[in-house]
């Protein structure tokens, strides 16, 4: 098992809190829930929001065998299905972290 960056990239650079209709909170609401399920079933490590000044996005860190399997996970993401945001997915060769279960 490898680990990917997940990099979630909304419509426009301030997306977030405050710039977002009504049917873009109903969305993300929806693709918070997603992800929560892959952290509470160990496929994602960690995921959220990045404030960046030349434009907002969103980080996911997820185990996976292959790339094609990171792709079926953005194929089920409601932020992607809708249509609202798109995806890059990047391999990280090496993982070096730490699990936070353990004493």
């Amino acid at each position: 098992m490898t680990h990917f960056v997940y990099k979630l990239i909304p419509p426009r650079p301030g997306f977030g809190p405050g710039d977002m209709s009504d049917d873009e909170v109903a969305i993300m609401s929806r693709h918070g829930a997603y992800w929560s399920e892959l952290m509470s079933d160990g496929t994602a490590v960690i995921f959220g929001p990045v404030v960046d000044p030349a434009g907002n996005w969103g980080l996911g860190v997820v185990r996976a065998d292959s790339e094609a399997e990171v792709r079926a996970i953005s194929a089920a993401d409601p932020a992607i299905t809708s249509g609202l945001a798109r995806v890059e997915i990047l391999p990280m060769p090496v993982g070096i972290g730490r699990d936070d279960t353990a004493g």
